[in-house]
């Protein structure tokens, strides 16, 4: 009998010591880890706008950050548009390339600003990569307070200067631009924000601000209008007004654009976002004979302003997917005692302010917000937020405008329909530290499949920000590009594409240029996937609204090419 009851026994054991097993296996979520890597990666570059403090409008953006591969060798490299000063603002100390030479999860870069024969000393602002040209290499569009400049790469190494051949001189002061096929004919055209009129000899006097004597602007200044170059396909590009596309956008001072297709109507559309004004989403006509005129339908998109009517100070913009339904959510950074805005997709087309709904409106209101991006940080599979901020006025306290000069970047974890900031370790070297940062990329530097970040503070270092996460023994962080290979399409790089992970469930990411505040991350998208190599459904809708499916074994940095895809479109 007492064997029998041990045989009977035995087996309860043996299940209760294997469920304690399991959960003994269970893994803990992923520490999240941002770590400051800049002082062993070769890069020691202080960025120029104006001086410190801010004394006029024209310093206080800084200069962007382009995230690209240039050299075609399979890691992202970096452009740093940099500025000058009041006193001398058509000669600073010039904008910088680095080169990409990690090895072994180390980041490391060389400057070869020189032998690129990068020689743009103006007052620079941002950045937008793309191949205009179809040959293959990525080439740089800066924009810059006064003449913008367009880098063709000659792809061995080197870039010129081409803005007058191209035909897309303008002297106005740009501060954002992204590429995108906006007329559809598988090329890049180009969209450049402009913001207001400044004369550094001539610059206006102080106003005031919560009864403090702060720089002036940009209320009470010139705006200007945004221009849309299309494309020729012979190395030119002609003006959108004068090929009777669109009529000439209302002046505003423009800060950020993204071009991807925002009505699902197969098309690329452009959002606009504004600084104190409405935001404009430029979409394209609903009449037959007029499939090529953009029409603003900002005001009606439910995009242009706040849940309350009020128009914001749009800086950073991110789009992501929220609910899973395969349309575009859009997240804006804004000026302090405001609040940062969530727009969400609504099922019938539109969008509505859920800045609230999701725990992002009142713990935003000390903060000044400008570049921000959407990404899976922890592996659950829903998309968590990073931010970066700071004042613009040097005398901003908490007890003369509720809100520092100097701010700490954010990181806002998604839980649930909530987003919950991430403390700081204990010994962080970047997530709790005030800074006057700006600018900010994302792109894979060191070739682990998870996306790492380079910013630039204010005339302050620009910094690599290593993400150092360790992925749970489950799932494999991974970094998708695209490649485009169809006769006739130049922009091989998928610009302006949604890529759908087919899993439960779906997640949605897009390769666009712009968002970024004055900045271009890299052409990628991430993802994270089940260990095993088994392979992996993704859909691709291309920028002309084509969509293919794709059955890949994912890995690391996994290339879909079209070639290689199933058509999904109906017939």
């Amino acid at each position: 009998m007492i064997s029998g009851r041990c045989h009977l026994v035995t087996p309860i054991l043996m299940a209760v010591a294997m469920v304690s097993c399991e959960h003994s296996r269970e893994e803990h979520p992923p520490t999240i880890t941002f770590s400051d890597v800049t002082r062993d990666s070769g890069v020691a570059f202080t960025t120029t706008s104006g001086t410190n403090p801010s004394r006029q409008i024209l310093e206080v953006n800084g200069g962007g950050i382009a995230i690209f591969d240039y050299d075609n060798d399979g890691d992202p490299d970096m452009f740093i548009a940099n500025g000058a000063t009041l006193e001398s603002p058509e000669d600073g100390p010039g904008c910088r390339l680095f080169r990409n030479d990690s090895r072994d999860d180390r980041i490391q870069f060389t400057d070869v600003t020189s032998s690129a024969g990068i020689e743009l000393n103006r007052w620079a602002m941002g950045a937008a990569a793309g191949d205009v040209d179809g040959d293959g290499f990525i080439d740089l569009h800066v924009t810059c307070w006064g003449p913008n400049a367009m880098l063709r790469n000659r792809g061995d190494g080197t870039f010129e200067e081409v803005t007058k051949s191209t035909g897309m001189e303008d002297d106005s002061w740009s501060t954002s631009s992204a590429f995108g096929d906006v007329d559809g004919d598988g090329d890049l055209d180009l969209y450049v924000v402009n913001y207001l009129e400044f004369d550094p000899a001539s610059p206006p006097p102080p106003t005031r601000y919560k009864q403090q004597d702060v720089l002036s602007g940009p209320q009470g200044l010139i705006p200007q209008s945004d221009r849309l170059w299309i494309n020729d396909g012979n190395g030119g590009f002609n003006d959108a007004i004068q090929l009777g596309m669109m009529e000439a956008v209302p002046a505003a001072y423009g800060l950020n654009v993204i071009i991807i297709d925002f009505d699902g109507d197969g098309r690329q559309d452009i959002i606009v976002g504004n600084d104190s004004m409405a935001n404009n989403l430029l979409v394209h006509s609903e009449s037959a004979d007029e499939m090529l005129a953009l029409v603003d339908i900002g005001s009606t998109s439910g995009l242009s302003v706040n849940m309350d009517g009020s128009e914001q100070a749009t800086m950073g913009m991110a789009v992501g997917d929220l609910d899973s339904d395969g349309k575009p959510d859009l997240f804006t950074t804004n000026f302090s005692a405001d609040t940062n805005t969530l727009h969400r997709s609504l099922p019938n087309g539109g969008w509505q302010d859920r800045t609230r709904q999701y725990g992002l409106g009142m713990p935003s209101r000390p903060w000044l917000g400008w570049t921000t991006a959407f990404l899976d940080l922890d592996y659950d599979g829903l998309e968590d937020l990073i931010i970066l901020n700071g004042h613009v006025y040097p005398n901003a306290t908490i007890e003369t405008m509720d809100s520092h000069y100097e701010q700490p970047p954010q990181i806002l974890m998604r839980r649930g329909d909530r987003f919950e900031a991430l403390p700081p370790a204990k010994h962080d070297n970047w997530l709790g530290i005030p800074r006057r940062d700006r600018a900010g990329a994302l792109g894979d530097l060191d070739g682990d499949g998870d996306m790492d970040l380079v910013t630039a503070e204010l005339n302050g270092p620009i910094r690599i920000i290593q993400n150092q996460t360790r992925p749970p023994s489950a799932r494999l962080p991974i970094v998708v590009h695209l490649e485009d290979d169809r006769n006739g399409v130049s922009n091989r790089n998928g610009i302006g594409s949604r890529i759908r992970l087919l899993s439960t469930p779906p997640a949605s990411r897009w390769i666009h240029s712009g968002g970024a505040f004055q900045s271009a991350h890299d052409s990628a998208a991430s993802f994270n996937v089940p260990r095993g190599g088994q392979p992996i459904d993704f859909e691709v809708t291309w920028p002309d609204g084509k969509t293919t499916l794709h059955r890949i074994k994912p890995e690391v940095r996994t290339l879909i090419r079209h070639s290689q895809g199933t058509s999904a479109d109906p017939g």
